[in-house]
Parts: C-alpha cells; sequence; structure tokens
C-alpha cells in the first residue's frame, strides 16, 4: 500500500505541536553558550536530545561537532544534508532574558542557538516521518563558524562528509530586520569571501622634531591605507562588490616620538574568487612600494579566510517554490547581497548548496542588530524555522 503523500499543512501542525520543545532546546543553548571549538556542553547536550529520540549520529567531528543521520524508509531517495552552527561569541549579555548567558563575557548573539534548536526540531520531524520518504538525510551541527579557519572548512578537510555525499547541502540563518514568519532567499551570489590583512610597517624611529633623521613610519603606513583604495576605485571591476577597510592602526609613540614600527589590520571582502587572489597580490604590490617611498619596509600578511557564499541557481529556486507553498507567496522574499562573511561558503564550493534567511523580529520590543549585547529574537520564528526546512528537506531528498 502506497505511503500518503506529506503536506505542507501535516508538517505545520507538527512543528507547532512540537513549538514548545524547540524553544526549551533554544532556552538551553542560550543559557549555556560556549566560545568556538569549545562547544563540549552544547555537544553533549544536542547528543542527549538525539539520543532521546533515537537519533544514530557520530560525535567528535571537527572537534566538538555531530553529524546525525536519519534514512528514510520509502523507497530511494538522494543523500542531503543540513547543517546548523552552534558556536556563541565573547560578548557579555544584557538582555535581561530569564534564559540569559550564565557563562559570563560569553553570548548567543548571533543566533546559533536558534539554528541548533531549530536543526533539532526539523530531526525530530523527519524521524518522525521517515517511514514516508525515501534517502538519507545528514544533519551537521557545526562548531566554530565564528573564527578562522571555519568548522566548516574542518569538517570538509577531515572528510566527514564524503561517505555518504550529500548531493545539496542546506542552511538557514536568522535576520532581526525581517519579521518572525517571513524567509528570504537570493540565487547566485549571496554573501562576500572575508580575509583578515595585517601589514607591519618598520623603520627607523625617532624625534618626531626631526623627521629628516628617521623614517616616518606613521606617514608611510598613511599613505598606504589610502593607496591601497585604488584597488577598489580603480583595479577591481565596478561590477564585482568589493570592500577593503581598515579598522586599526597601532603606532605606539608619542607626541614626540615616530615609533621604528606601525601596526595596520584590516578585512577585505568580494564576491570573485578569481579577484579575490588578484586583489591579494595588489595588495602585496602597492603596500611595498608606497613603503619604499619613505625609506620604509613592509610586511604583508593575509589570512585566508571563508569563500564567498554562491547558492547553486536551481537549488535555491526549488528551496523558494517549496517555501511559497508552506508559508505562502507573501512570505517569501529576495534578498540582496551581503558583504558579511560565512563559512557556510565552504560547502557551496564543494557541493550544490543553498542558504537562506529566516525573521525573527519581535512583534513588540527591541530585536537588536546581530553581534550586539542587546540581540533578542522573536522565538516564534522557530516554529516557522523547524517546519519550513523539514518541508524543504523531504522534498529535496526525492529524486
Amino acid at each position: 500500500m502506497p505511503m500518503s503523500i506529506i503536506t505542507p499543512g501535516e508538517i505545520r501542525q507538527m512543528a507547532a505541536e512540537l513549538f514548545g520543545e524547540i524553544v526549551s532546546f533554544r532556552r538551553w543553548l542560550h543559557q549555556n553558550p560556549e566560545l568556538s571549538f569549545n562547544e563540549h556542553k552544547t555537544s553533549d547536550y544536542i547528543a542527549s536530545i538525539l539520543d532521546r529520540h533515537n537519533i544514530p549520529y557520530k560525535k567528535g567531528i571537527a572537534g566538538t561537532g555531530i553529524i546525525a543521520r536519519i534514512d528514510g524508509q520509502s523507497g530511494s531517495g538522494r543523500t542531503i544534508a543540513l547543517r546548523a552552527d552552534m558556536d556563541a561569541l565573547p560578548i557579555e549579555e544584557a538582555t535581561g532574558l530569564p534564559f540569559a548567558s550564565a557563562n559570563n563575557g560569553v553570548m548567543h548573539a548571533c543566533g546559533h542557538d536558534a539554528h541548533s534548536a531549530s536543526l533539532l526540531g526539523s530531526a525530530i520531524l523527519l524521524n518522525r516521518l521517515k517511514d514516508r520518504w525515501g534517502g538519507t538525510i545528514l544533519l551537521i551541527f557545526q562548531p566554530g563558524e565564528e573564527v578562522f579557519p571555519g568548522g566548516a572548512s574542518m569538517i570538509l578537510k577531515e572528510g566527514a562528509l564524503d561517505n555518504p555525499k550529500p548531493e545539496f547541502v542546506i542552511g538557514q540563518h536568522v535576520l532581526p530586520e525581517m519579521e518572525s514568519g517571513k524567509v528570504g532567499f537570493r540565487k547566485g551570489i549571496y554573501m562576500a569571501s572575508g580575509d583578515e590583512v595585517y601589514i607591519k610597517v618598520h623603520g627607523k624611529g625617532g624625534h618626531a622634531a626631526m623627521p629628516h633623521r628617521l623614517n616616518d613610519t606613521v606617514l608611510a603606513a598613511s599613505h598606504i591605507i589610502v593607496n591601497l583604495q585604488q584597488i577598489v576605485s580603480r583595479l577591481v571591476p565596478a561590477t564585482i562588490p568589493t570592500v577593503l577597510s581598515f579598522g586599526s592602526i597601532e603606532a605606539k609613540g608619542a607626541t614626540n616620538i615616530i615609533p621604528d614600527t606601525v601596526s595596520i589590520a584590516g578585512t577585505l571582502r568580494t564576491m570573485d574568487e578569481e579577484w579575490r587572489a588578484q586583489i591579494k597580490k595588489h595588495i602585496e604590490r602597492i603596500t611595498s612600494s608606497t613603503a619604499e617611498t619613505f625609506s620604509c619596509r613592509a610586511e604583508v600578511d593575509i589570512k585566508d579566510g571563508y569563500p564567498m557564499v554562491f547558492n547553486n541557481e536551481q537549488l535555491t529556486q526549488s528551496a523558494a517554490n517549496l517555501a511559497s507553498e508552506y508559508l505562502g507567496n507573501e512570505n517569501v522574499e529576495d534578498m540582496d547581497i551581503r558583504m558579511t562573511a560565512e563559512d557556510f561558503g565552504y560547502y557551496t564550493h564543494r557541493f550544490p548548496s543553498t542558504f537562506y534567511r529566516f525573521g525573527v523580529k519581535q512583534d513588540k520590543g527591541e530585536t537588536g542588530a546581530l553581534h550586539t549585547p542587546i540581540f533578542n529574537l522573536n522565538e516564534q520564528a522557530l516554529e516557522t524555522s523547524a517546519g519550513l526546512m523539514t518541508w524543504i528537506a523531504v522534498n529535496t531528498v526525492k529524486h
């Protein structure tokens, strides 16, 4: 006898019934945040929920990560992966919530508690429905999204997704400026690559009143910052979004002392991987030649960060169509590109992938921005996020 078709209404009802449990997951995770690659209690807690629902998993992935696996029992299907990150940020929480962080100086200020709670909810729903879909669904609870080299790169390097290898990877992220109950998608380029740029300018320092007897490292560093802006304004095609910004200049001198060394640190963001490599060469060339103009010497250290996020067009369109079926067309929006970076980009360069947003704006009161001490998401969004990812998964896993 053929299995009955899974409908959006059925999953919506199941998600509504599970909502209270998903909120409890999120509140525990929020109250017990852990920094990148130190998510030991987080990992144990997630494992305990998976154990409770008899969902098999492997621990110790990229250190503290978990990959769970659910095999559908109704015919054949694809292997796909769903991903959530687990780590928190070094921020002192100021929300005043009754379940605020119990770990001083550490806070879930980027919604990773919601991501993991939502994926746990989806795991439970998918497990309850597994007699009615075929294929394999992997659930990636990933550590270390917030710091280089990124947990995603380590998972891939370890070969944790080699057997079985997913045909698609799907991820989601909170968006505080979007109303709860809405989601957003963008096909193609979505988020920028993110590299860290460190420059040291060396010279002979001395008394600021006698500049003819020294190499002005401060002046050289200033010109380096200005000259490097030519890369964005004159070298990179205007059609390629690019940002090169410097947020740290350290010259340990005084009003009358020019130091021997000045340190500069900044960020490089772009939407094109070929130009990303070219820009790094331009940074080294312009920095060195500018320093030499002032009889100084420069060291350039560019730490490779996350690659750009590229959403597979076919998969993203399919997911957006499924979201419209689940939520209604009025609750599915087109997203703009973002110059922020995400280590989900690693998955998008290995597998056809899509990374979408779900709204968490409070109906009343302040939501706050990501990476701030007052970020306070609307928990009602967890019903949407868990249910929608389940709906996308059961339809994407089909051949």
